[in-house]
């Protein structure tokens, strides 16, 4: 086999090809060995699952991909490699001309697998969510139409984010047909595939129940206008053109609900984190958090117990008189 360092133009746009282009530049140019490049390619196909152009390499989704790995309790050397497989493949996307800069060159490794999540507290996540729900409820002005599709169907990816704690890819890949088994949001709960292929149900209440029927309601205006595509699109979310909606729109969403709000922007995984902090300080058992975030072991969703001693710090700091505080 003969090594080319030029991309054709679908391989330039290609999340999947380029992968496939930088494995065949570490086995045939670099000489690394056949064990790096099954590791190299498994952790960048695990890192761009769902993301189908280049577009969705940025900075802000690497570092998502290093938190979804701590929250998964992977080991230092794991998030070192995961690491240095995004910043070699972003190198290598420079060096071929794909791309201009390397969007994981700033990539830093986390320091401990036990670094406590960033997450927001009830009252800013109210706040993200109510404004997307004004947003999506607007009245129609001058120059403005009104609500569409897409805003109602950004409001409630951002209700079931936050009431569920599922991972953006498990959003992306559920189907209508998830909802209570049937299509009907009635049931309160969604049927979701994570890691390992290990499929959970979750609840959800009242609020997103009611959400999902007026995004359900509008779904079919971001269907194509071919009845044979309408016919067979199953997913719960639809992207742009009328597909599934992909990981990286949803991170689009995310980001831009949260930047918008006034709060600490945080990437979707600080809205699990959230979810999962919401459920401990209401009372929740440490197995039911467990269940609902799809962990295997209960070693991972320990972290969220320090999130929970953490904000007691804080609190008892600001509030009791013998806490030394200056304030």
């Amino acid at each position: 086999m003969v090594y080319s360092d030029h991309m054709s133009s679908s391989e330039c746009t290609d999340m999947a090809g380029a992968i496939d282009g930088y494995l065949e530049y570490l086995d045939l140019v670099k000489g690394r060995s056949a064990n790096t490049v099954r590791a190299y390619g498994a952790d960048l196909r695990a890192a761009f699952e769902g993301v189908r152009t280049l577009d969705g390499f940025t900075l802000d989704h690497c570092r998502d991909v290093l938190d979804w790995a701590v929250e998964n309790g992977d080991a230092k050397a794991t998030l070192a490699r995961i690491a240095s497989s995004l910043r070699g493949f972003g190198s290598w996307l420079v060096h071929t001309g794909v791309l201009q800069v390397n969007p994981a060159a700033g990539l830093q490794t986390p320091k401990t697998s036990r670094t406590l999540p960033r997450v927001l507290r009830e009252d800013q996540v109210g706040g993200v969510l109510e404004q997307a729900r004004a947003h999506a409820h607007r009245e129609p002005s001058e120059g403005d139409p009104g609500p569409t599709p897409k805003d109602i169907r950004d409001w409630v990816m951002l209700e079931v984010l936050y009431a569920t704690g599922i991972r953006v890819s498990e959003l992306a890949g559920a189907d209508v047909e998830d909802l209570g088994g049937n299509g009907d949001p009635g049931s309160r709960s969604l049927r979701v595939v994570g890691k390992g292929d290990k499929t959970r149900v979750v609840p959800f209440g009242p609020t997103v129940e009611a959400a999902l029927h007026e995004w359900l309601a509008v779904r079919a205006g971001m269907l194509p206008a071919s009845g044979v595509t309408r016919a067979a699109q199953p997913a719960l979310f639809l992207g742009a053109r009328g597909g599934r909606i992909d990981v990286r729109q949803v991170r689009t969403v995310v980001h831009r609900a949260t930047g918008g709000a006034g709060v600490p922007e945080i990437a979707p995984h600080g809205l699990r984190h959230s979810a999962a902090t919401a459920v401990l300080d209401g009372g929740a058992d440490l197995r039911v958090v467990q269940q609902l975030l799809g962990h295997t072991s209960m070693n991972t969703t320990q972290i969220y117990t320090h999130v929970g001693t953490e904000r007691l710090r804080v609190v008892y700091k600001r509030a009791h008189p013998r806490s030394g505080s200056q304030d």
